[in-house]
């Protein structure tokens, strides 16, 4: 099956290409010579069989995945009679199909006939190449049918792969292991049922193929009771039972599964939390049953005006509600909230007179993703501060996350920075070492980030992600934190595993959640080699990038257990060494430039 989209000009070329190819073939090996009358019989039994298997397709839960088992029949056919057969079931087949898909492109219907063809041809050699005999089935020896099966698995799938590249469809994990073992596994249950086929063919001709495609429809009837049957209960436990709308868990994961798909195809894509506001003191007012009617009616009224715009809209939690908002900026997705919330204004219920605006309101927040989130996470809090923000503007408004106006004040940053070094003086205990290398690194990034183009609130993160970014080696046991010379490999995995425990420290407290993907990330490398997630490149968050530079040269520079300690000209070279390999190359030239203006000029006069 194909998308519907408009044939590009590289796209009608491969088309063309593999439509000439696969005619071409046919024409040279001259398969067209006449039938006997019998032979013409199970030409059009075994192209009804597969109309009819193309029609009665077996689905499988749970994302409604489809397949037909046209291929067995194909199979089945060369294994018997050779291409003859089999090219002369597939004309008659491609036949039926151009008139019942009217709606499908000429040039779809000619790929898809000469596609076939090349996946028998390839199949019928390879069958032969391994010694198969056709027309009898060698039980004995099924190497030439599992052959015979890869080929014509090997051409679909190079094929296919090739037409969605040339159309622009193909994107990062386009052969995801978790598809190709899929695909095998389809594969394997095709070679099986085509070899069931056949013996039914061998020894009772027509009769088998009925039984068989009986069969298989009836597999069909039942593979789809049971996929309604999946889905019914899926959709159940995917609802929330007060509103009807999407429920916490299903909003969670359709996000994830959103953020994976905008990281691979890049595109427009905003997250919207609202909190009706006032909730409590409706519900202290008019009783708790009267306030679940306000959340069901709320979320009926959500529903109803999101649904030309194919938003996702779930009950988050309490009085709060989250829309998932594909191919949508930031500035629309303001327009259409905000006319929503002026709706909302307008519409009365029952009870609304007792709360302070006297009409139905909610405050929003509004996060886009934007390149170098890591996470899904990280939305949901960009929206929820902004949504906060919101309610601290007096409420019954939509806000726009911007790091300008939804960042620490001076004080909070100062409570925080203190709370933070009440917790690393954990360390004087227990690991010196990391307690000063730690204040080191929050030493150079504080200098480091006056330098940089960061706004305000990135400044605030980097330096309370210096001053933490080590906090998880609490987990650390100390024989390993004070062993003298080289870890062994199950140290060093123990090691490593201090930036996810960091990450699980601060999780508990709501304040510190901008600071979690540089405590757990501040070891992934430029190149894709660190841990513990080996990201490359720019899926690495700015600010962690950054910190990685800084935590390495403070390491490279100061005596530890487990590495030689450099001087700050060896340190250098080896952060240029190392600039679009283990570190952003950008950020490495700046911190270069920083560290010789800064720090060496005083080492030189403390020298003399």
């Amino acid at each position: 099956m194909f998308v519907k989209v408009d044939l590009k000009s590289h796209e009608k070329i491969y088309t063309l290409f593999v439509s000439i190819l696969g005619i071409s073939l046919i024409i040279i090996k001259d398969h067209f010579h006449t039938q006997s009358l019998e032979d013409w019989v199970l030409i059009y039994m075994l192209a009804g069989s597969i109309t009819l298997l193309n029609i009665f397709l077996i689905n499988l839960p749970p994302k409604d995945n489809s397949f037909s088992m046209d291929s067995s029949v194909y199979l089945a056919t060369v294994f018997l009679y050779g291409t003859d057969l089999a090219l002369k079931v597939l004309l008659l087949c491609s036949i039926v199909e151009l008139f019942y898909r009217r709606k499908m492109s000429l040039w779809r219907h000619l790929f898809n006939f000469s596609m076939y063809c090349l996946m028998i041809l390839g199949a019928y050699y390879s069958f032969l190449l391994f010694n198969g005999k056709i027309g009898a089935i060698n039980t004995y020896n099924l190497w030439p049918y599992v052959m015979s099966l890869m080929a014509y698995f090997i051409i679909n799938v190079t094929l296919m792969f090739l037409f969605f590249f040339f159309s622009g469809q193909i994107f990062k994990g386009a052969l995801d292991l978790g598809v190709l073992k899929e695909a095998c596994v389809s594969y394997s249950v095709t070679l099986l049922l085509s070899l069931v086929l056949a013996l039914l063919l061998k020894q009772e001709k027509y009769f088998g193929l009925f039984l068989f495609t009986v069969l298989v429809v009836l597999l069909s009837f039942v593979f789809n009771k049971f996929l309604q049957l999946y889905q019914s209960v899926a959709e159940r436990a995917n609802r929330d039972d007060l509103t009807g709308l999407y429920n916490h868990g299903f909003f969670k994961e359709t996000l994830k599964e959103h953020f994976a798909d905008v990281k691979k195809l890049p595109q427009s894509f905003c997250l919207a939390l609202l909190d009706l506001d006032d909730f409590k003191k409706y519900n202290d007012c008019n009783g708790h049953l009267r306030g679940d009617e306000l959340l069901k009616f709320f979320g009926d009224l959500l529903q109803a005006e999101t649904k030309e715009k194919n938003y996702i809209v779930a009950r988050y939690g309490g009085e709060e509600f989250a829309i998932l908002m594909p191919n949508t900026t930031k500035e629309a997705a303001f327009l259409f909230l905000d006319r929503l919330r002026k709706k909302v204004n307008d519409t009365y219920f029952i009870g609304v007179e007792y709360v302070p605006y006297r009409c139905l309101s909610f405050s929003c927040g509004i996060a886009e993703y934007e390149k170098g989130m890591y996470d899904s996470g990280e939305l949901i809090h960009k929206a929820d501060q902004a949504m906060y923000y919101a309610k601290a503007q007096g409420k019954n408004n939509v806000q726009i996350y911007d790091e300008e106006n939804i960042c620490w004040s001076q004080i909070e940053f100062k409570e925080d920075l203190e709370d933070m070094e009440q917790l690393l003086r954990i360390f004087l205990s227990k690991d010196v070492y990391t307690y000063r290398h730690s204040k080191r690194v929050f030493t150079y990034a504080l200098e480091f980030s006056e330098r940089l183009d960061l706004t305000d609130h990135e400044k605030q993160t980097l330096i309370l992600g210096a001053l933490i970014h080590d906090i998880g080696k609490i987990e650390v046991p100390r024989d390993i934190l004070n062993k003298k010379g080289k870890l062994e490999p199950h140290e060093w995995e123990i090691i490593q595993k201090h930036v996810i425990w960091g990450k699980e420290i601060l999780a508990s407290n709501r304040r510190f959640e901008d600071v979690l993907p540089l405590v757990e990330l501040h070891h992934e490398r430029y190149d894709g080699k660190g841990y513990p997630y080996g990201l490359k490149g720019e899926e690495i968050p700015k600010l962690a990038r950054i910190l990685c530079i800084i935590d390495s040269f403070d390491a490279m520079t100061t005596e530890r257990p487990y590495q030689p300690t450099k001087t700050f000209e060896e340190a250098v070279a080896e952060l240029r060494a190392c600039a679009g390999t283990q570190f952003d190359p950008y950020y490495a030239q700046q911190f270069i430039q920083f560290i010789e203006t800064q720090y060496m000029p005083r080492l030189e006069r403390t020298n003399r």
